[in-house]
């Protein structure tokens, strides 16, 4: 693969090639079926706009009709088999599964109410409608996705109708009829047409075509100018365009895959001409690529599904979540820094011009990000702040040489819907499982179990959770993931948080008068020690001895509801982080992958890599959940990201032995003591202070060290 330099092609035309690689082998041969699917794409476009603006039709209708548009496209574009993409057979049968979508989505509309009027009994053509949207919900994401997730759909809809009665203990299921489950999966509002499907059609395709708006009227090539302008010409520049720009770009890309084919094109090959080790250039790319889904204000989708779980104001949400972020990718810059200075990296940029020129050059592409913040943070809803931010997107091109013109705008519509079509069917597959946990209320038993493997560990809890989202990783895109893990184990983690910041509250003395009539009536001989400080241990085993039932009033009157909702809020974020993990942990690693493949070194050393780059996807859950990084105040929240900062300086030092020059393993070990210090949870702030002083010591002694050692 031809390396390419920042004077190549348009940022768009690599983004065009580079996606290529990574998608399904599409039919070639039938190019009036390639403009067909492009008309079905704007119009899949427009229609979406509408019902997500002017439309007021039943949900039902709208989810179904949602999956019925994006089965269309994915059946036509996606071959079942990359042998079969320019058989004329296999496009027949094709073209009949589109056709049995869409009559799938006329008989749900003509239907639904004659099913009602005969008290929701199935007649023959209520079987026959409900199994094939089923399979071909199945179908296709084997197609676009692969065996996974169509395997994980099958085991739960037969978990809950035939297998679920032959298991024993926690899980064992008495099972439903097929005729129930086909009803709740294709009709009722919990199922393949539910809450999953309302956010793939509201809130995801509406940033994904915000997104795709973007892209198209040029502002991709902008983020890579300012980021290069910004970061081009210092030590390890090329790497702190690629975290720069990575993290500018994924938040609005929707995928951490086609983030690094944008970016990492143009990336990759600078860091390599300037010295940067191949395998490092390409970690550094798929770490900063996929922090852009961490990167408020759009976060991919996971903001809005998170909104939508916790009742949290989207606002809310970005607010505290721009803090971890910036943790985060500070910490894949300084292994950049570190990597510099060891690898000896030159300056390799050719620009001059100033960081003031280049923002102004490009100031109207500011113009849509504001309306969209501006929007939000005046209660206006997401998917109506899109709509205007997509408006605003055109509007401000108007005031650029590259004006959007009516063929930009429907290659924008088509681009969008293409971007969307794997993304909807998968998430309308979802939609099943989570209908299952829901209807069988495994959920609450999985909580119940990790809590009980966890027996009270908050931490113990992190890791088990961590594990799973590995496990499911492997199979399920991060959204995805994050859905199922979300919908599992965020009740627990939440639980566990809340009764952390409740044990703080006995040992400190200051437990609310109302929150003490409920440890009246359990422990009364315990109430005249609640107004005073009280021992750990005590404090402990009286919230452990407190009855499931009384707890959630109890924490509300104890914590408040800001509180309360900020903690579970914390438990959301924590699991959407560790469900990244899969993006850069091998032995599945899509965006080490495909940074591996532009950078053409070995995919699983570079996935090796890229997981080592990316620890902060491990250490800010463990901030989220111990500190108040997001349940805090501002002056708390200031103070944690500030010593988080420094102490991830010292991790990184620690584990790579360097920082301006290379230190001893002394040296590496009180680095690593003084990150403890720095981020451990309740240490007094003198202490924390006393830590970031010794450690600039610890890097001005690096400094001087190295000099001596050149001279």
């Amino acid at each position: 693969m031809k390396d390419h330099t920042p004077a190549d092609d348009s940022t768009q035309d690599n983004i065009d090639e580079k996606l290529s690689q990574f998608e399904l082998t599409q039919r070639t041969d039938f190019p009036l079926l390639t403009r067909c699917v492009t008309v079905i794409g704007i119009l899949l476009s427009l229609v979406h706009i509408w019902f997500n603006t002017l439309a007021t039709l039943p949900e039902l209708w709208v989810s179904a009709a949602h999956f019925a548009g994006f089965s269309v496209m994915c059946a036509l574009t996606y071959p079942a088999a990359a042998k079969w993409r320019n058989s004329r057979f296999a496009l027949t049968i094709d073209i009949g599964i589109a056709f049995a979508a869409v009559a799938c989505l006329i008989y749900i509309i003509w239907g639904e109410d004659a099913l009602y009027e005969r008290g929701v009994t199935f007649v023959t053509t209520d079987w026959i409608f409900s199994i094939i949207a089923i399979l071909i919900a199945l179908e296709l994401i084997r197609r676009t996705m692969g065996w996974f997730i169509p395997c994980l759909i099958i085991v739960a809809l037969t978990y809950v109708v035939w297998w679920g009665s032959w298991i024993d203990g926690i899980f064992s299921f008495p099972g439903l009829s097929a005729e129930t489950m086909l009803y709740r999966a294709f009709y009722s509002s919990e199922g393949m047409f539910g809450p999953i499907s309302r956010i793939s059609w509201s809130y995801v395709f509406m940033f994904i075509l915000f997104g795709a708006f973007l892209v198209k009227s040029g502002a991709g090539d902008y983020i890579i100018n300012v980021s290069r302008a910004a970061a081009g010409k210092i030590i390890g520049g090329p790497g702190f365009v690629a975290v720069l720009g990575s993290g500018l770009m994924g938040s609005v890309s929707g995928s951490s895959v086609a983030n690094t084919v944008s970016t990492g094109v143009i990336t990759i090959p600078l860091m390599k001409k300037a010295g940067f080790p191949p395998k490092f250039a390409a970690g550094v790319e798929a770490a900063a690529s996929t922090g852009g889904q961490l990167m408020p204000p759009v976060m991919g989708a996971g903001a809005f599904i998170m909104a939508s779980y916790t009742q949290i104001p989207y606002v809310e949400i970005i607010a505290v979540s721009f803090a971890p972020a910036l943790i985060y990718f500070l910490s894949v810059a300084f292994f950049v820094r570190i990597e510099a200075k060891r690898s000896g990296v030159h300056q390799v940029e050719a620009t001059t011009e100033p960081m003031l020129k280049v923002l102004v050059s490009g100031w109207h592409y500011l113009i849509p990000l504001v309306v969209l913040v501006t929007l939000l943070v005046m209660d206006f809803t997401p998917t109506y702040a899109a709509g205007i931010s997509i408006i605003s997107v055109v509007v401000a091109s108007w005031l650029s040489p590259s004006r959007m013109g009516i063929a930009d705008i429907f290659d924008a519509l088509a681009q969008g819907a293409r971007n969307m079509a794997t993304t909807a069917v998968l998430l309308t597959g979802i939609g099943l499982v989570v209908n299952v946990i829901s209807t069988t209320g495994i959920g609450n038993t999985f909580s119940l179990m990790i809590n009980d493997w966890a027996s009270g560990s908050l931490f113990i809890m992190l890791v088990l959770v961590a594990l799973a989202s590995l496990i499911l990783g492997m199979g399920l895109p991060v959204t995805a993931s994050y859905i199922v893990l979300g919908t599992l184990s965020a009740p627990a983690i939440y639980g566990l948080i809340a009764e952390q910041q409740l044990i703080e509250l006995l040992v400190s003395g200051q437990l609310p008068e109302e929150a003490k009539t409920i440890f009246m009536l359990i422990a009364p001989e315990q109430l005249a020690a609640l107004g005073s400080p009280m021992a750990f241990e005590t404090a402990i085993e009286l919230v452990g001895n407190v009855p499931d039932d009384f707890k959630a009033t109890l924490l509300e009157q104890s914590l408040g509801p800001a509180t309360v909702g900020l903690s579970l809020l914390a438990a959301h974020l924590i699991i959407f982080w560790l469900s990244q993990d899969s993006n850069v942990t091998p032995p599945v690693c899509l965006t080490a992958f495909a940074a591996a493949t532009i950078a053409k070194t070995p995919p699983m050393a570079t996935g090796f890599k890229a997981w080592k780059i990316a620890k902060g996807l491990y250490l800010v859950p463990l901030l989220m959940a111990y500190t108040p990084l997001v349940a805090g105040d501002f002056q708390q929240v200031v103070i944690v990201t500030l010593f988080a900062v420094i102490g991830v300086w010292a991790l990184i030092a620690g584990l790579e032995g360097y920082l301006e020059g290379p230190i001893n393993l002394v040296s590496r070990l009180v680095a690593f003591g003084l990150a403890a210090a720095m981020m451990w949870p309740g240490l007094d702030l003198f202490i924390r202070i006393g830590a970031a002083i010794a450690f600039f010591a610890l890097l001005a002694m690096s400094k001087r060290n190295f000099s001596h050692q050149i001279a």
